[in-house]
């Protein structure tokens, strides 16, 4: 298969089974303008799938950094409103997103991080209301990645033609290579069900985590927990793909019911940096110490973006034998990255992880032990020796994870 063959396929893949586009819908797309051509395909399939409108939100690195590098904070903190009606307008109208992310992973690595801190809190305080939208899956989304130069060379720093061998890498593990991508796509959707399934039935209620790298971790988990595989439906009972590519099974902890220690096991890019080699504390659910041996005053602004940062909104479980973990690359990007390993995120937990949560107010999702926050930031903690044991409300004990993967 040539390249071209290559792009269509996994462009088709984002249309057909990452949102699912259906006659008369309104597809909302952001994409860096350097892939202008991907843009462009996914239109194209929009369109010929039977969408009545697409609408492209460019994004650029270069006009990011000029911005941050020359825009008072003042002027940047004050997010004109016509913005957040534009993007209610969209959700309330059913429009379906697609994200495709690839930014450069050390963009404002030069930036005054107080000055990042205050605009990514503006932005994220104006913006909260709509995050009901794809958090409780009324609205199709998903997020994809393409090869821009900077984050290629990033990745592949020894690469002479980085943006090439970035993009083979990304066909191989969104399944584009394989001889029929659309029903190795639809088997691997069934493999997850069938994880989350069990896992559902087994009802766990705690989690204990253990690696040689001095994670000791137990994460309890709320009464009436849903675990969630990789697709989902929107209000309207359609299915999409939220993440292309995706190996995790997920659900939310009890907020006050994560104690002990955990230790990344990957990099993580947050706002044109890198955090590396850092460790949290928790008790009682709250993050009451840490440190990084890269990006620490980073992992420290993500804390201070409300009072609910320190504390977890997911639990997602991926083997450490997946196809973007065998690859033994480090993409700085977290959608490949979160899922190569196990992972937490800090902030905000998905509704619909609990039963009945996408109907309750955030009044009854806090009395269930809900987390509720401003963010919400996948960080990555699998190993290959790590060890992951449920307890169920008998006390009994059932590997689920043993040296990285399933048991």
């Amino acid at each position: 298969m040539d390249f071209t063959k290559k792009l269509s396929t996994y462009a088709k893949l984002v249309t057909d089974i990452g949102v699912q586009v259906k006659e008369g819908d309104t597809i909302v797309i952001k994409c860096p303008i350097e892939r202008a051509d991907f843009a462009r395909l996914l239109a194209k399939n929009s369109y010929e799938a039977g969408a009545h409108s697409v609408i492209v939100n460019w994004s650029d690195d270069d006009l990011t950094l000029m911005e941050y590098e020359n825009s008072p904070v003042e002027v940047m903190e004050d997010i004109p409103q016509y913005l957040y009606d534009r993007n209610e307008y969209l959700y309330e109208k059913g429009a379906k997103f697609i994200s495709v992310y690839a930014a450069n992973p050390e963009l404002l690595k030069n930036i005054d991080s107080e000055k990042i801190q205050r605009v990514s809190l503006a932005m994220s305080m104006k913006f909260k209301p709509l995050m009901k939208y794809t958090m409780n899956d009324i609205n199709s989304w998903c997020v994809v990645s393409v090869p821009t130069k900077a984050w290629a060379d990033k990745v592949l720093p020894e690469s002479k033609d980085s943006v090439s061998d970035l993009w083979e890498l990304i066909f191989d593990v969104t399944r584009v290579n394989l001889e029929d991508p659309v029903k190795a796509w639809k088997d691997h959707l069934q493999l997850l069900l069938d994880k989350a399934t069990w896992l559902n039935n087994s009802n766990f209620k705690y989690l204990r985590y253990k690696a040689s790298n001095g994670t000791d971790l137990d994460i309890e988990l709320p009464e009436g927990h849903i675990w969630t595989a990789a697709s989902s439906l929107n209000a309207k009972e359609e299915e999409f793909v939220p993440n292309m590519p995706t190996e995790e099974v997920f659900t939310l902890p009890k907020k006050d019911g994560v104690n002990g220690i955990v230790y990344s096991s990957k990099p993580l890019a947050y706002n044109g940096n890198v955090i590396d080699e850092f460790w949290l504390k928790f008790e009682n659910g709250r993050v009451v110490d840490f440190d990084a041996k890269v990006g620490k005053e980073t992992l420290s602004s993500i804390f201070e973006q409300d009072e609910n940062a320190r504390y977890l909104g997911e639990v997602a479980l991926v083997p450490f034998k997946s196809p973007i973990s065998d690859s033994n690359v480090l993409f700085f990007n977290t959608l490949f990255d979160e899922n190569a390993s196990c992972h937490l995120a800090f902030g905000k937990a998905y509704p619909t992880t609990l039963k009945g949560g996408d109907a309750m107010s955030e009044e009854e999702l806090a009395a269930h032990g809900v987390n509720d926050s401003f963010i919400h930031e996948d960080f990555m903690v699998g190993t290959s020796d790590l060890s992951i044991v449920g307890i169920d409300h008998e006390g009994k004990q059932v590997n689920i994870f043993v040296d990285g993967n399933w048991a």
